[in-house]
């Protein structure tokens, strides 16, 4: 019951800001959305986009999935929740970014990284939705033989977010969207060890920092 309540606090206090302290946001947001930026993110509890982001309501649409997996291009009719969402918020809302934001100690991809099939013959959805980064899983192995456990883990969570910006460049309403140039795409890793927030560089096919940890270990 105290984890209820903490919630329910929260929500008081959420009321307070928007609703008494600064009423105009919502009144505002009731008319309709209208922001700049899709983020594909992790639904990792460590991991709060608006939070990381100082975001306000309204200031970036949000769409989170294990590991922050965008899928590839289907005419399947099965459920595609993932990019609807993308659909929606590239040809609705018209966002001029998206950005696909990974991070350290991704859950969805260690389980991509250790591989273990169930034994009791359930459908083992977390293994079906983390194929689509199983390209990474295999380019990691293939290039880091020596590497430990935790260097390949934290090089296939970068190389991951590279498969997902693939797969938005071959969504065509994206593609037509980049093309005119009224949209950006972008791959970030959050490193919630040292602090610090990667983006990855076309230019030097590497993530580099944008916002560095505020304190470095010393040797």
């Amino acid at each position: 019951m105290r984890d209820i309540e903490r919630l329910v606090d929260g929500f008081q206090r959420f009321q307070q800001q928007y609703y008494e302290d600064a009423p105009s946001l919502y009144r505002n947001l009731c008319e309709g959305q209208h922001p700049s930026t899709l983020l594909v993110g992790c639904c990792d509890s460590r991991v709060d986009p608006a939070m990381l982001l100082g975001c306000d309501p309204g200031d970036i649409f949000t769409v989170r999935n294990v590991a922050n997996l965008v899928p590839p291009a289907s005419t399947d009719r099965g459920l595609q929740g993932v990019l609807a969402a993308i659909q929606f918020a590239v040809e609705q809302l018209q966002v001029s970014r998206i950005i696909v934001l990974g991070h350290a100690h991704c859950g969805g991809i260690r389980a991509l990284m250790d591989r273990r099939t169930r034994g009791d013959g359930e459908t083992d959805y977390l293994e079906r939705w983390m194929d689509i980064a199983e390209p990474a899983r295999r380019q990691v192995l293939q290039q880091m033989p020596q590497a430990t456990a935790a260097e390949r883990r934290r090089a296939c969570e970068q190389a991951s977010i590279l498969i997902s910006l693939r797969n938005l460049e071959e969504l065509p309403f994206v593609r037509r969207a980049v093309e005119a140039g009224s949209l950006t795409l972008h791959g970030w890793y959050f490193d919630l060890v040292a602090g610090a927030l990667l983006a990855y560089s076309a230019r030097a096919d590497a993530f580099l920092p944008i916002v560095c940890p505020l304190f470095t270990e010393l040797a």
